[in-house]
């Protein structure tokens, strides 16, 4: 393990990029193979009873919690320095993105990656709804909206620091206020929460004999993990500047693909979220020639254009103040144990459910 360590952090840049590239073309084609689809797997509830593809978005960050287990276990990965695990427990700003990234999601037809995958596969609305994600997001983070979402963050957020912990995993609140060790608590939480997990979806018997929807979970999971062990590896603190171990989210990776497209010739070798958007694409696109489903498509009509639109401001600006996605906080964040994930987790099933409702009224 030291000497891939020693390997990949003495090669970071390439390591990152080509492991992102390589991460984001298996993401891909897990997702257009498996037609896995957060936003699709709320509305197969609502409107047809089927939970089966909602089950494997748990079942994806089930995984993800396991192979992040794995990953800490001795010699392993250090990711204490991920962004998900910060004292500063954001709650206001994890329920408030994280619902408006689930109402987004609904009119701009599918989560920032899926619309990745369709856009790989010839969808040319989902690449201009990817396009003002991006744009909204950065608007978000640092432009416009930046001061604003700051100042909330600021006044809201809880400082667990001055509680005596070390971060906000469910684990350090378990080790807090019951004394058994760091380590421990963590593996105690992790094992708890994903076997929980784990029973509801396989108590489900329709669940239980789908396979592409066990393969869908699994997969994706695993391509979690896949990033979150090649940052963790790649990290190196001595570093001029240090890149934090993360793993796949799509709402800022977009509009930082964006800039690097503008600026290739001074950033010539992109970082690992941006390889994952380009891999994602990718891999979509082979996986749509392999099965004949390669095809052109745009909006349908003016209303269309505008619902679109609309969906993807709010899932860029939603994106950047819950710091991520569907896949970014439900299944990379939520691997953590990151309290705040599991509370974006939910605004984004709230906020999917509430976009459904409206939308069907408007339509």
């Amino acid at each position: 393990m030291e000497n891939l360590r020693s390997l990949i952090a003495e090669n970071a840049a390439v390591a990152l990029a080509l492991g992102g590239l390589i991460i984001g073309i298996v993401f891909g084609a897990v997702v257009q193979r498996t037609n896995f689809c957060t936003m699709g797997s709320l509305s197969d509830m609502i409107n047809f009873g089927d939970g089966r593809r909602f089950r494997s978005w748990w079942l994806a960050t089930a995984t993800a919690i396991v192979g992040v287990l794995l990953l800490r276990g001795p010699g392993g990965v250090d990711l204490s320095k991920a962004m998900y695990l910060s004292t500063n427990l954001d709650w206001a700003g994890a329920a408030i993105g994280g619902l408006l990234f689930g109402f987004g999601m609904v009119f701009g037809g599918g989560c920032a990656s899926r619309n990745l995958v369709r856009a790989g596969t010839g969808d040319l609305r989902s690449l201009i709804v990817l396009i003002v994600i991006a744009i909204s997001g950065y608007v978000a983070m640092g432009g416009l909206l930046g001061p604003t979402r700051a100042a909330i963050s600021s006044a809201t957020s809880i400082d667990l620091a001055g509680m005596g912990m070390a971060s906000q995993s469910f684990g350090a609140f378990l080790a807090r206020f019951t004394g058994v060790a760091p380590a421990s608590a963590e593996t105690i939480m992790a094992v708890v929460i994903a076997l929980v997990i784990a029973v509801y979806c396989f108590a489900h018997a329709p669940f239980r004999s789908s396979p592409v929807h066990i393969v869908a979970g699994v997969g994706v999971g695993l391509c979690v993990v896949a990033g979150w062990a090649l940052t963790g590896l790649a990290y190196d603190e001595l570093a001029d500047v240090p890149v934090v171990p993360g793993s796949l989210s799509f709402v800022r990776p977009a509009g930082d693909t964006l800039e690097w497209m503008q600026r290739y010739t001074a950033i010539p070798i992109p970082n690992f979220g941006v390889a994952t958007v380009f891999g994602t694409m990718i891999g979509a696109f082979l996986m749509a020639a392999m099965q004949g489903k390669l095809k052109l498509a745009t909006f349908f009509d003016v209303s269309d254009t505008l619902r679109n639109l609309f969906g993807a401001i709010l899932m860029g600006i939603g994106g950047v103040v819950a710091l991520g996605c569907t896949v970014g906080q439900a299944v990379t964040g939520a691997s953590t144990l990151a309290v705040s994930s599991f509370i974006v987790f939910a605004g984004l099933i709230f906020g999917g459910i509430a976009g459904m409702k409206v939308l069907e009224n408007l339509d």
